[in-house]
Protein backbone atom coordinates (compact mmCIF):
# COMPACT_ATOMS: atom_id res chain seq x y z
CA UNK A 1 0.00 0.00 0.00
CA UNK A 2 2.88 2.32 0.67
CA UNK A 3 5.42 1.05 -1.76
CA UNK A 4 7.14 3.17 -4.36
CA UNK A 5 10.38 4.81 -5.30
CA UNK A 6 11.89 8.25 -4.92
CA UNK A 7 11.66 10.78 -2.17
CA UNK A 8 7.89 10.59 -2.02
CA UNK A 9 7.99 7.08 -0.60
CA UNK A 10 9.53 8.12 2.66
CA UNK A 11 7.27 5.84 4.64
CA UNK A 12 8.44 2.78 2.78
CA UNK A 13 12.11 3.77 2.87
CA UNK A 14 12.11 4.10 6.65
CA UNK A 15 10.36 0.81 7.25
CA UNK A 16 12.48 -1.20 4.86
CA UNK A 17 15.70 -0.38 6.67
CA UNK A 18 15.31 -3.38 8.94
CA UNK A 19 14.71 -5.80 6.07
CA UNK A 20 17.39 -4.41 3.77
CA UNK A 21 20.14 -5.97 5.86
CA UNK A 22 18.52 -9.40 5.54
CA UNK A 23 18.08 -9.05 1.79
CA UNK A 24 21.72 -8.11 1.26
CA UNK A 25 23.22 -10.68 3.54
CA UNK A 26 24.28 -12.84 0.61
CA UNK A 27 26.88 -10.21 -0.20
CA UNK A 28 28.15 -10.06 3.35
CA UNK A 29 30.61 -12.44 4.88
CA UNK A 30 30.64 -14.53 8.02
CA UNK A 31 27.22 -15.40 9.39
CA UNK A 32 25.43 -14.04 6.35
CA UNK A 33 26.99 -16.65 4.09
CA UNK A 34 26.06 -19.51 6.39
CA UNK A 35 22.52 -18.18 6.74
CA UNK A 36 22.23 -17.94 2.96
CA UNK A 37 23.21 -21.57 2.50
CA UNK A 38 21.04 -22.83 5.34
CA UNK A 39 17.76 -20.91 5.26
CA UNK A 40 17.61 -18.97 2.00
CA UNK A 41 15.98 -21.88 0.16
CA UNK A 42 12.86 -21.37 2.27
CA UNK A 43 12.48 -17.77 1.14
CA UNK A 44 13.33 -18.38 -2.54
CA UNK A 45 10.07 -19.81 -3.84
CA UNK A 46 7.02 -18.50 -5.69
CA UNK A 47 4.73 -18.61 -2.66
CA UNK A 48 6.96 -16.36 -0.59
CA UNK A 49 7.56 -14.10 -3.57
CA UNK A 50 3.82 -13.55 -3.88
CA UNK A 51 3.13 -13.18 -0.16
CA UNK A 52 6.01 -10.72 0.25
CA UNK A 53 5.17 -8.98 -3.06
CA UNK A 54 8.76 -8.98 -4.24
CA UNK A 55 7.89 -7.75 -7.75
CA UNK A 56 6.01 -4.68 -8.89
CA UNK A 57 3.66 -6.80 -10.98
CA UNK A 58 2.48 -8.69 -7.90
CA UNK A 59 2.11 -5.43 -5.99
CA UNK A 60 -0.04 -3.82 -8.65
CA UNK A 61 -2.17 -6.94 -9.07
CA UNK A 62 -2.83 -7.13 -5.33
CA UNK A 63 -3.50 -3.40 -5.23
CA UNK A 64 -6.18 -3.63 -7.92
CA UNK A 65 -7.81 -6.56 -6.11
CA UNK A 66 -7.67 -4.65 -2.84
CA UNK A 67 -9.30 -1.52 -4.26
CA UNK A 68 -11.88 -3.54 -6.20
CA UNK A 69 -13.03 -5.43 -3.11
CA UNK A 70 -13.30 -2.15 -1.22
CA UNK A 71 -15.39 -0.85 -4.12
CA UNK A 72 -17.75 -3.81 -3.76
CA UNK A 73 -18.48 -2.74 -0.19
CA UNK A 74 -18.84 0.95 -1.05
CA UNK A 75 -21.11 0.49 -4.08
CA UNK A 76 -23.27 -1.99 -2.16
CA UNK A 77 -23.95 0.63 0.51
CA UNK A 78 -24.48 3.44 -2.02
CA UNK A 79 -26.84 1.72 -4.45
CA UNK A 80 -29.35 4.57 -4.38
CA UNK A 81 -29.19 6.93 -7.41
CA UNK A 82 -29.31 9.87 -5.01
CA UNK A 83 -25.55 9.58 -4.47
CA UNK A 84 -23.42 11.35 -7.05
CA UNK A 85 -20.38 9.89 -8.77
CA UNK A 86 -17.99 12.21 -6.96
CA UNK A 87 -19.47 11.22 -3.59
CA UNK A 88 -18.97 7.53 -4.36
CA UNK A 89 -15.41 8.13 -5.52
CA UNK A 90 -14.41 10.05 -2.37
CA UNK A 91 -16.03 7.38 -0.20
CA UNK A 92 -14.08 4.71 -2.04
CA UNK A 93 -10.85 6.72 -1.72
CA UNK A 94 -11.32 7.06 2.03
CA UNK A 95 -12.22 3.39 2.43
CA UNK A 96 -9.11 2.28 0.55
CA UNK A 97 -6.62 4.70 2.10
CA UNK A 98 -8.06 5.41 5.55
CA UNK A 99 -5.18 3.78 7.41
CA UNK A 100 -2.66 5.24 5.01
CA UNK A 101 -4.00 8.72 5.84
CA UNK A 102 -4.33 8.52 9.62
CA UNK A 103 -1.11 6.73 10.58
CA UNK A 104 1.25 8.96 8.55
CA UNK A 105 -0.38 11.98 10.16
CA UNK A 106 0.31 10.46 13.59
CA UNK A 107 3.93 9.78 12.64
CA UNK A 108 4.45 13.14 10.90
CA UNK A 109 4.97 11.72 7.42
CA UNK A 110 3.23 12.13 4.05
CA UNK A 111 -0.11 10.28 3.66
CA UNK A 112 -0.10 7.39 1.23
CA UNK A 113 -2.50 8.84 -1.41
CA UNK A 114 -0.26 11.89 -1.72
CA UNK A 115 3.06 10.05 -1.60
CA UNK A 116 2.38 7.23 -4.09
CA UNK A 117 0.78 7.89 -7.47
CA UNK A 118 0.12 4.22 -8.15
CA UNK A 119 -2.54 4.05 -5.48
CA UNK A 120 -4.94 6.68 -6.93
CA UNK A 121 -4.46 5.02 -10.33
CA UNK A 122 -5.58 1.66 -8.92
CA UNK A 123 -8.57 3.31 -7.24
CA UNK A 124 -9.55 5.04 -10.50
CA UNK A 125 -9.31 1.75 -12.38
CA UNK A 126 -11.45 -0.14 -9.85
CA UNK A 127 -13.93 2.73 -9.66
CA UNK A 128 -14.32 2.65 -13.45
CA UNK A 129 -14.95 -1.09 -13.40
CA UNK A 130 -17.64 -0.70 -10.72
CA UNK A 131 -19.26 2.20 -12.55
CA UNK A 132 -19.31 0.95 -16.14
CA UNK A 133 -19.10 -2.83 -15.64
CA UNK A 134 -21.21 -3.62 -12.55
CA UNK A 135 -21.58 -7.19 -13.75
CA UNK A 136 -18.06 -7.86 -12.44
CA UNK A 137 -19.24 -6.91 -8.97
CA UNK A 138 -22.17 -9.31 -9.33
CA UNK A 139 -19.79 -12.07 -10.36
CA UNK A 140 -17.74 -11.42 -7.23
CA UNK A 141 -20.86 -11.86 -5.12
CA UNK A 142 -21.92 -15.09 -6.84
CA UNK A 143 -18.62 -16.83 -7.56
CA UNK A 144 -16.87 -18.25 -4.52
CA UNK A 145 -13.62 -18.78 -6.42
CA UNK A 146 -13.47 -15.20 -7.67
CA UNK A 147 -14.30 -13.85 -4.23
CA UNK A 148 -11.63 -16.02 -2.63
CA UNK A 149 -9.07 -14.69 -5.13
CA UNK A 150 -10.04 -11.10 -4.31
CA UNK A 151 -9.74 -11.86 -0.60
CA UNK A 152 -6.21 -13.20 -1.13
CA UNK A 153 -5.21 -9.98 -2.92
CA UNK A 154 -7.01 -7.84 -0.35
CA UNK A 155 -5.52 -9.48 2.72
CA UNK A 156 -2.01 -9.58 1.21
CA UNK A 157 -2.03 -5.81 0.75
CA UNK A 158 -3.60 -5.27 4.17
CA UNK A 159 -0.92 -7.40 5.85
CA UNK A 160 1.73 -5.40 4.00
CA UNK A 161 0.22 -2.18 5.33
CA UNK A 162 -0.04 -3.43 8.92
CA UNK A 163 3.53 -4.71 9.04
CA UNK A 164 4.80 -1.59 7.29
CA UNK A 165 3.32 0.83 9.79
CA UNK A 166 4.35 -1.32 12.74
CA UNK A 167 7.95 -1.11 11.52
CA UNK A 168 7.77 2.62 10.86
CA UNK A 169 6.24 3.32 14.27
CA UNK A 170 8.78 1.11 16.03
CA UNK A 171 11.63 3.18 14.56
CA UNK A 172 9.89 6.56 14.94
CA UNK A 173 8.41 6.38 18.44
CA UNK A 174 10.96 6.58 21.22
CA UNK A 175 10.86 4.22 24.19
CA UNK A 176 9.31 5.53 27.40
CA UNK A 177 8.54 3.16 30.28
CA UNK A 178 10.03 0.10 28.61
CA UNK A 179 13.15 -0.63 26.60
CA UNK A 180 11.19 -0.37 23.35
CA UNK A 181 7.81 1.19 22.39
CA UNK A 182 5.00 -1.31 22.95
CA UNK A 183 1.57 0.20 22.41
CA UNK A 184 2.43 2.82 19.80
CA UNK A 185 3.48 0.43 16.99
CA UNK A 186 0.59 -1.95 17.74
CA UNK A 187 -1.95 0.89 17.62
CA UNK A 188 -0.47 2.30 14.41
CA UNK A 189 -0.52 -1.13 12.77
CA UNK A 190 -4.11 -1.72 13.85
CA UNK A 191 -5.29 1.63 12.50
CA UNK A 192 -3.36 1.02 9.31
CA UNK A 193 -5.32 -2.18 8.72
CA UNK A 194 -8.80 -0.83 9.46
CA UNK A 195 -8.63 2.98 9.42
CA UNK A 196 -10.93 3.30 6.43
CA UNK A 197 -13.88 2.10 8.48
CA UNK A 198 -13.77 5.28 10.60
CA UNK A 199 -13.58 7.78 7.70
CA UNK A 200 -15.10 10.28 7.20
CA UNK A 201 -14.85 11.43 10.81
CA UNK A 202 -18.59 12.04 11.18
CA UNK A 203 -18.96 8.28 11.75
CA UNK A 204 -17.30 8.52 15.14
CA UNK A 205 -17.26 5.13 16.86
CA UNK A 206 -20.33 3.82 15.03
CA UNK A 207 -18.34 0.93 13.46
CA UNK A 208 -17.73 -0.39 17.00
CA UNK A 209 -21.31 0.02 18.18
CA UNK A 210 -22.36 -3.57 17.45
CA UNK A 211 -19.07 -5.15 18.48
CA UNK A 212 -15.51 -5.38 17.23
CA UNK A 213 -15.51 -5.73 13.42
CA UNK A 214 -13.42 -8.59 11.97
CA UNK A 215 -10.91 -6.26 10.21
CA UNK A 216 -10.18 -4.48 13.48
CA UNK A 217 -9.65 -7.73 15.37
CA UNK A 218 -7.44 -9.32 12.71
CA UNK A 219 -5.38 -6.13 12.32
CA UNK A 220 -4.81 -5.89 16.08
CA UNK A 221 -3.72 -9.52 16.39
CA UNK A 222 -1.46 -9.26 13.35
CA UNK A 223 0.14 -5.99 14.49
CA UNK A 224 0.79 -7.27 18.02
CA UNK A 225 2.24 -10.54 16.78
CA UNK A 226 4.51 -8.91 14.19
CA UNK A 227 5.78 -6.29 16.63
CA UNK A 228 6.80 -8.72 19.35
CA UNK A 229 7.96 -11.42 16.94
CA UNK A 230 10.40 -9.13 15.12
CA UNK A 231 11.62 -7.56 18.37
CA UNK A 232 12.40 -10.80 20.21
CA UNK A 233 13.41 -12.94 17.22
CA UNK A 234 17.08 -12.00 17.49
CA UNK A 235 17.18 -12.81 21.23
CA UNK A 236 15.51 -16.17 20.66
CA UNK A 237 17.95 -16.91 17.82
CA UNK A 238 20.95 -16.18 20.07
CA UNK A 239 19.50 -18.39 22.80
CA UNK A 240 18.92 -21.28 20.39
CA UNK A 241 22.42 -20.79 18.98
CA UNK A 242 23.95 -21.16 22.44
CA UNK A 243 21.90 -24.29 23.10
CA UNK A 244 22.69 -25.76 19.71
CA UNK A 245 26.46 -25.48 20.03
CA UNK A 246 26.75 -26.11 23.74
CA UNK A 247 28.91 -29.16 24.49
CA UNK A 248 27.09 -31.98 26.23
CA UNK A 249 23.71 -30.30 26.05
CA UNK A 250 20.62 -32.50 26.22
CA UNK A 251 18.36 -29.84 24.74
CA UNK A 252 16.43 -30.79 21.57
CA UNK A 253 18.23 -28.35 19.21
CA UNK A 254 21.57 -29.92 20.16
CA UNK A 255 20.30 -33.35 19.12
CA UNK A 256 19.14 -32.03 15.74
CA UNK A 257 21.74 -29.43 14.66
CA UNK A 258 20.26 -29.04 11.15
CA UNK A 259 16.83 -28.06 12.45
CA UNK A 260 18.33 -26.00 15.23
CA UNK A 261 20.59 -24.10 12.85
CA UNK A 262 17.75 -23.62 10.36
CA UNK A 263 15.40 -22.13 12.94
CA UNK A 264 18.20 -19.97 14.34
CA UNK A 265 19.09 -18.58 10.92
CA UNK A 266 15.46 -17.88 10.07
CA UNK A 267 14.91 -15.98 13.30
CA UNK A 268 18.18 -14.10 13.02
CA UNK A 269 18.25 -13.14 9.35
CA UNK A 270 14.69 -13.57 8.05
CA UNK A 271 12.57 -12.56 11.04
CA UNK A 272 10.89 -9.66 9.22
CA UNK A 273 10.00 -11.75 6.18
CA UNK A 274 8.72 -14.69 8.24
CA UNK A 275 6.68 -12.34 10.40
CA UNK A 276 5.02 -10.91 7.29
CA UNK A 277 4.27 -14.40 6.01
CA UNK A 278 2.64 -15.36 9.30
CA UNK A 279 0.50 -12.21 9.27
CA UNK A 280 -0.63 -12.83 5.68
CA UNK A 281 -1.58 -16.42 6.48
CA UNK A 282 -3.51 -15.24 9.55
CA UNK A 283 -5.37 -12.55 7.61
CA UNK A 284 -6.34 -14.86 4.74
CA UNK A 285 -7.38 -17.73 7.01
CA UNK A 286 -9.47 -15.49 9.24
CA UNK A 287 -11.13 -13.82 6.22
CA UNK A 288 -11.96 -17.22 4.72
CA UNK A 289 -13.48 -18.26 8.03
CA UNK A 290 -15.62 -15.13 8.35
CA UNK A 291 -16.79 -15.42 4.73
CA UNK A 292 -17.44 -19.18 5.12
CA UNK A 293 -15.22 -20.09 2.17
CA UNK A 294 -13.14 -22.90 3.68
CA UNK A 295 -14.72 -23.36 7.10
CA UNK A 296 -18.46 -23.64 6.53
CA UNK A 297 -20.74 -23.27 9.50
CA UNK A 298 -23.14 -26.10 10.17
CA UNK A 299 -26.62 -25.28 8.92
CA UNK A 300 -29.47 -26.76 10.90
CA UNK A 301 -31.89 -28.88 8.82
CA UNK A 302 -34.68 -28.90 11.41
CA UNK A 303 -37.93 -27.65 9.86
CA UNK A 304 -39.91 -25.45 12.20
CA UNK A 305 -43.64 -24.90 12.03
CA UNK A 306 -43.07 -21.24 11.26
CA UNK A 307 -41.57 -22.15 7.90
CA UNK A 308 -44.50 -24.40 6.92
CA UNK A 309 -47.64 -22.71 5.53
CA UNK A 310 -50.61 -22.86 7.82
CA UNK A 311 -52.73 -24.40 5.05
CA UNK A 312 -50.52 -27.50 5.06
CA UNK A 313 -50.69 -28.00 8.82
CA UNK A 314 -53.43 -30.32 10.11
CA UNK A 315 -56.08 -28.54 12.10
CA UNK A 316 -57.11 -29.85 15.52
CA UNK A 317 -60.70 -30.36 14.38
CA UNK A 318 -59.71 -32.60 11.45
CA UNK A 319 -57.58 -34.77 13.69
CA UNK A 320 -60.49 -35.22 16.05
CA UNK A 321 -62.86 -36.23 13.24
CA UNK A 322 -60.34 -38.74 11.91
CA UNK A 323 -59.98 -40.29 15.32
CA UNK A 324 -63.74 -40.45 15.68
CA UNK A 325 -64.09 -41.99 12.22
CA UNK A 326 -61.60 -44.68 13.05
CA UNK A 327 -63.50 -45.46 16.21
CA UNK A 328 -66.81 -45.81 14.34
CA UNK A 329 -65.24 -48.04 11.70
CA UNK A 330 -63.99 -50.44 14.31
CA UNK A 331 -67.38 -50.58 15.98
CA UNK A 332 -69.11 -51.46 12.66
CA UNK A 333 -66.69 -54.31 11.97
CA UNK A 334 -67.24 -55.73 15.44
CA UNK A 335 -70.98 -55.54 14.93
CA UNK A 336 -70.76 -57.49 11.65
CA UNK A 337 -68.61 -60.15 13.24
CA UNK A 338 -71.08 -60.49 16.02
Amino acid sequence: MAFGRGKASKVDDNSSSSSSSSNTMDDAGGGGASASSTASWIMNNELFNFVLMNTNEIKYMCMVGYTFLHGCKVFKKLESPDYSTSFKFIQMMLACTGGGILVPIFLNTIPVPLAIDAYPIAILFSFGVHTYFPVVREVAELSTIFKALLIVFYETIRAYVVTLFVGVAATTITASQFSFPIFGPVICGTIGGCGGAFLPFDKGLDPLKNGLPPPVFSAFVGAAFFHFFTHYANDVADYLHELNFKDGSDIAPAKSPIIGTLITDILKYYATEMGKVFVVVWFIGYAFYKNEILFHKKVSTVVTTAAVPSSLLPSPSSSKTKSKGKGKGKSVKTEKKE
